[in-house]
């Protein structure tokens, strides 16, 4: 009876290993693609596949496709997707350099992108070069990586975006763009480098439409001619007006520099590229991101009437040297939405408005209500401007343990309800600031090489932190 027991329990187990061993083969299924490959073999590493089109074609759930160094001349299309158990992932096969070129792909009208992930779940493209796709044509939009539909679950991790252009005066172009014209959930931009892209009226990373839940992380965006990272509502992309704006996510420990719409077409002599841009979203946290030589560092409000972008917190940014102003919050006109029920806080903004615009660190715009900023230090740029608020559309914003950079021989200006201060205690009345706003050195370790900390006998210790 021992021995027929003991036999049973043996065939058990050896059951239990031969499923458990097909189930990880089916979660590691690879396929292999290779410039020296062909369509004609099995996928396998040995024996590559040549043509994206045909690895894609062939991978099911549970597949990463291994791409090999090399440079490939045609697009990306993903095919099929994955679960949460078994993702599909594409990617350079141990850190290989893989370029994805449109060099040769001719102009033609509507959207071209050289990768596309429609209506898929569960997707990864990872460790890719995406370049060189242009366009002479105004009315063809040309992108980097594509995301629309109701893609979720999504990561786009460790890419390179770049040369991404439109030629055209009245043209479109995007390094990445996510576009939920249905509804989305968990995007996941990360460790990605989007840079020398020409966007005429369009941005360099965006989200736009019905995205609920994303994180845009650890990304490098710069030397780009529009709007570096743009999170977008009511324009029309959703099929749910109700829900056509992007909502609960995160932009953290981006870096962004040198993005600005002086001279692009689009835009003439208008310094107006947002580094890190709020237009109608909901519930966004914008975090320890660093931000300079742009025209606005970061920019939240709705450019449509009688929309808002609402509960957006900009918390512990580095935002110095931007033409036109540090952060701005509300419509540029009365015929725009507004800011509401956001936050503003422990953000260091140091000497922007560096072309003079008048923008200074702090601009609040048309229709700004129950908006808190605190503990932000301020310290002003060639206009001396520290707060510029030249509306009087400014309804219940509290001011609360702000510190206002005081230097010897320099008087700071104040602009609030459009009225001028160059009297701190006449400002802190009028704005009603709280009794620990303050006008003095907050004393940083080296301002010149833009080491913002604080010393150790800073006055503004017990006041921002």
């Amino acid at each position: 009876m021992r021995k027929t027991i003991f036999v049973l329990l043996a065939a058990a187990a050896i059951m239990i290993i031969f499923v458990f061993n097909n189930t990880n083969a089916e979660q590691d299924h690879s396929i292999y693609v290779a410039v020296n490959g062909n369509d004609q073999n099995d996928g396998t590493k040995s024996n590559p596949f040549r043509t994206l089109k045909k690895a894609s074609s062939e991978a099911k759930a549970g597949t990463t496709v291994f791409i090999r160094k090399g440079t490939y001349h045609e697009k990306l299309v993903v095919k099929h997707s994955g679960t949460k158990e078994k993702p599909i992932i594409f990617k350079a096969y141990k850190k290989e350099k893989v370029v994805l070129s449109g060099k040769s792909l001719k102009d033609v009208e509507g959207d071209t992108s050289l990768v596309t992930i429609n209506n898929k779940n569960y997707i990864t493209i990872s460790g890719l070069t995406i370049q060189d796709l242009t366009t002479e044509l105004s009315d063809e939009t040309v992108m980097g990586i594509y995301v629309t539909g109701s893609s979720r679950h999504i990561t786009l991790e460790n890419n390179h975006v770049q040369r991404i252009e439109t030629h055209a005066d009245d043209g479109d172009g995007h390094g990445i763009a996510v576009y939920g014209t249905g509804p989305m959930k968990d995007i996941q931009i990360l460790h990605n480098i989007v840079e020398d892209l020409q966007l005429g009226s369009s941005e360099s990373l965006v989200l736009n439409g019905n995205i609920d839940g994303f994180n845009v992380e650890n990304n490098l965006v710069r030397r780009n001619d529009n709007i570096g990272i743009d999170l977008i509502g009511f324009e029309g992309t959703s099929t749910n007006k109700k829900a056509d704006y992007v909502r609960n996510g995160v932009v953290k420990n981006n870096k962004v520099y040198e993005i600005s719409s002086y001279g692009n077409p689009a835009y003439g002599k208008d310094y107006s590229a947002g580094g890190i841009y709020v237009d109608g979203g909901n519930n966004i946290t914008i975090e320890k991101n660093i931000i300079y030589k742009c025209d606005i560092g970061i920019e939240a409000t709705s450019e449509h009437a009688g929309k808002y972008a609402a509960h957006i917190n900009i918390i512990d940014n580095i935002i110095y040297n931007n033409f036109y102003a540090g952060i701005s919050i509300g419509g540029y006109d009365e015929k725009r939405g507004g800011t509401i029920h956001s936050t503003i806080s422990q953000n260091i903004l140091y000497r922007n408005d560096t072309k003079g615009l008048d923008g200074g660190q702090l601009l609040l715009q048309h229709d700004t209500k129950n908006n808190v900023i605190e503990r932000n230090i301020f310290t002003a740029g060639p206009s001396r401007l520290l707060i510029a608020n030249y509306f009087t559309t400014n309804q219940a914003n509290k001011l609360q343990k702000n510190v206002f950079h005081k230097e010897k021989g320099k008087t700071g200006i104040w602009v609030w309800k459009a009225e001028e201060y160059t009297s701190f205690p006449k400002f802190k009345k009028a704005s009603k600031s709280d009794a620990k706003s303050s006008y003095i050195d907050p004393k940083y370790e080296n301002e010149n090489k833009y080491d913002f900390r604080l010393k150790k006998d800073s006055p503004a210790r017990d006041i921002v932190e």
